[in-house]
């Protein structure tokens, strides 16, 4: 356990020291072969994880108080998290497989490098620079929440709604043996918005941004449906994936001529809405 918690440190201080170099210039000629547009995108998926890290250290007041807004919206859905699961219950069987099976699979590790790397490489090869881009801001994102979740579930050791304890049932700072309690955050989640979150991005239409993010919430919804996570886990990762993309996207817009914040930005707001029958998610724009 002492390695993995040294491990983790190591290489969290690298990144986050990475980040605060404002001034590393990775720019070369204009001229650039394949190889040298490889070496200075990999560096800034590197520096595009350390930034993300680093930005608390910056935090001014509207920072602070949208995290507080998170941290109590975790906080609220938590206290429903058992009702919410018992309410599940009531259509779990009817969810198809298949649904299932895209939901379980389309957000796993593997998988997501597969797609991101491939969606990086094609920009590469054709010298594309928008498609580098993009492929950059993928993979940085998903090596920033992906790095993260797996360091605070061992911390949480919260236990999955799969094993039928409660969702206050903690087992906290188990490197070893966390099996079925490493629930909060989800890894799915944060994958799987993270990757549609950054697509949305390409469109300005909010209903292709819309559906967009619908399709990208699909992995998150089908944990719950196989107890693998409680709503709050399922809303907090939401959240971070949020904050992660738009912090490495903005660090991108100082190293890419291509740009996806040129124009003034349009505000978009996503809302929680509970009744006695349903929940659901409403995008205001």
């Amino acid at each position: 356990m002492k390695k993995n918690c040294f491990f983790f440190l190591l290489v969290f201080s690298t990144l986050v020291s990475f980040g605060q170099k404002s001034n590393y210039d990775f720019s070369l000629n204009e001229e650039k072969t394949r190889w040298q547009n490889f070496k200075y995108d990999i560096g800034n998926v590197f520096g595009g994880v350390g930034h993300a890290y680093s930005r608390p250290l910056y935090w001014e007041g509207k920072q602070w108080r949208n995290f507080g807004y998170t941290a109590a919206g975790t906080a609220s859905l938590f206290f429903v998290d058992d009702e919410f699961n018992g309410w599940v219950d009531g259509f779990r069987s009817d969810v198809p497989r298949w649904l299932a099976n895209y939901g379980n699979d389309v957000a796993a590790p593997g998988n997501n490098y597969m797609i991101t790397s491939a969606v990086y490489l094609t920009g590469l090869f054709t010298d594309n620079e928008k498609l580098r881009r993009t492929g950059v801001l993928l993979i940085s994102s998903a090596t920033a929440t992906g790095f993260f979740q797996q360091v605070v579930k061992r911390i949480v050791g919260r236990a999955r709604p799969k094993t039928g304890e409660n969702s206050n049932v903690f087992h906290p700072f188990e490197f070893v043996n966390f099996e079925n309690y490493d629930s909060f955050p989800s890894g799915h989640t944060t994958l799987a918005f993270t990757n549609a979150y950054v697509i949305a991005k390409q469109f300005e239409n909010p209903w292709v941004k819309a559906g967009i993010y619908a399709v990208g919430s699909i992995p998150g919804i089908i944990r719950i449906v196989d107890e693998f996570h409680w709503i709050s886990d399922i809303a907090f990762s939401t959240a971070f994936s949020i904050f992660v993309v738009e912090a490495i996207d903005r660090y991108l817009d100082t190293k890419y001529s291509e740009k996806y914040n040129n124009k003034k930005a349009k505000k978009y707001a996503f809302e929680l809405q509970f009744t006695p029958r349903q929940i659901g998610v409403v995008m205001r724009f």
